[in-house]
C-alpha cells in the first residue's frame, strides 16, 4: 500500500469510532450494564481478527519480542477500558473524560522524544489546535463537583494507558505485522472477560433481549474495526500526526451525530470544539508525508559517499 494509506485508515476509524461513541450508551439505557458491552465489544474483536489472520496465511509473529509487544498493547487497551468502568461510576464523567481525551500528548511526546518523528508547520498546527478542542466536547458547567477523589488517579491511569497504546501500535508496527498486533489486541481484550463479568451487578434486572447483547454487538464492532483500522493508520503514518487526527475527529462525528438526533444545537463550548477539529483535521490531511523520501535520500547518498571512498 502507499505510503499516504495512513490518511484513509485514520478516516476510516474516525468514522467508526464517532458513530460508536454516539450510540455507545444505548444498551446501557436499555437495561444491559456497561460491563457486560465489554465482554460484547471482546467477543467482536474475533470476527475482524480472524478475517486478517486468514488473509495473512495465519502467521502470527510469536517470537519473545512480539509476544511482549502484543500483550502490552492488548493490556493497556483492555485495561484502561476496564479501569474507565470503574472511574465512571465513582466519579463525574463530564470532569472524566476531558481529562482522558487527552491521551494524545502522551503518545506525542513519546513518538518526539523517543521515536524522534517530525512534522512540518501544517502538522503542528494540526496537533496543536486538535489537542486543543479534545477537552471541550465533554466540557460541562452545570451540577456541583465536590471534592477530588479516587476517580482523577483512575481518569489519569486511562490517560497514561491509552496513550502509551497508540505509542506501542507504532513501534511495534516496525518488527510486526498488522494481524499479530490486532492478534493479541484480541487475546488480552478477551481475557479481561472475567473480570467485567465479575464487576457486573446481576442483583439488578438485565436485559438479555436484542436491545441489550444485540444492540451492544452492533455498536461494539465498530469499535472493533475502527480499532483494526487505527493499527493500520500506524503502520503507514506518523504517531503524532494519527493520534490527535483520530482523537479530535471521532468526537467531531460523535457531536454532529448527537446534535442532530437531538435537534438542538450544542453549548458554545462545543460548537468551538468542532471548529477547531475541523481545521486540525483540515491541517493534519494536508501534512505532507515524508516517511518515504527521506529514508530514500538518505540511502543514496550513503551509496555515494562508499563509492567515492572506494575510488
Amino acid at each position: 500500500m502507499k505510503a499516504s494509506s495512513w490518511l484513509s485508515f485514520s478516516l476510516i476509524t474516525m468514522v467508526l469510532w464517532g458513530v460508536w461513541g454516539a450510540f455507545i450508551g444505548l444498551p446501557n439505557e436499555k437495561g444491559f450494564p456497561d460491563t457486560l458491552s465489554y465482554i460484547v465489544w471482546s467477543i467482536t474483536m474475533i470476527p475482524p481478527a480472524l478475517l486478517v489472520m486468514y488473509r495473512a496465511g495465519w502467521k502470527i509473529k510469536h517470537d519473545l519480542r512480539s509476544l511482549v509487544m502484543g500483550c502490552v498493547i492488548g493490556l493497556l487497551g483492555a485495561g484502561g477500558q476496564m479501569l474507565l468502568f470503574h472511574a465512571v461510576k465513582v466519579g463525574p464523567t463530564y470532569l472524566i473524560f476531558p481529562v482522558i481525551s487527552l491521551s494524545p500528548v502522551i503518545t506525542i511526546v513519546l513518538s518526539i522524544f523517543i521515536l524522534k518523528e517530525r512534522v512540518g508547520k501544517f502538522g503542528i498546527g494540526g496537533i496543536i489546535l486538535a489537542i486543543t478542542s479534545l477537552p471541550m466536547f465533554d466540557l460541562s458547567f452545570g451540577g456541583g463537583v465536590g471534592n477530588v477523589g479516587s476517580w482523577f488517579p483512575l481518569a489519569v491511569l486511562v490517560l497514561l494507558a491509552w496513550g502509551m497504546q497508540s505509542y506501542f501500535m507504532k513501534l511495534a508496527n516496525a518488527t510486526m505485522n498488522v494481524e499479530s498486533i490486532f492478534f493479541y489486541m484480541m487475546v488480552m481484550g478477551l481475557a479481561f472477560i472475567p473480570v467485567a463479568w465479575y464487576a457486573t451487578d446481576f442483583s439488578s434486572p438485565i436485559n438479555l433481549g436484542f436491545e441489550g447483547p444485540g444492540l451492544a454487538a452492533i455498536i461494539q464492532v465498530l469499535n472493533a474495526v475502527g480499532a483494526l483500522a487505527l493499527v493500520y493508520a500506524f503502520r503507514y503514518g506518523k504517531a503524532i500526526v494519527i493520534a490527535p487526527l483520530v482523537n479530535a475527529g471521532a468526537p467531531l462525528i460523535t457531536s454532529i451525530i448527537a446534535m442532530l438526533m437531538a435537534g438542538t444545537m450544542p453549548s458554545v463550548t462545543k460548537l468551538l470544539a468542532i471548529a477547531l477539529a475541523i481545521a486540525a483535521a483540515l491541517l493534519l490531511a494536508l501534512q505532507p508525508d515524508e516517511s518515504v523520501s527521506i529514508p530514500v535520500v538518505q540511502e543514496e547518498t550513503d551509496i555515494r559517499e562508499n563509492l567515492d571512498l572506494t575510488e
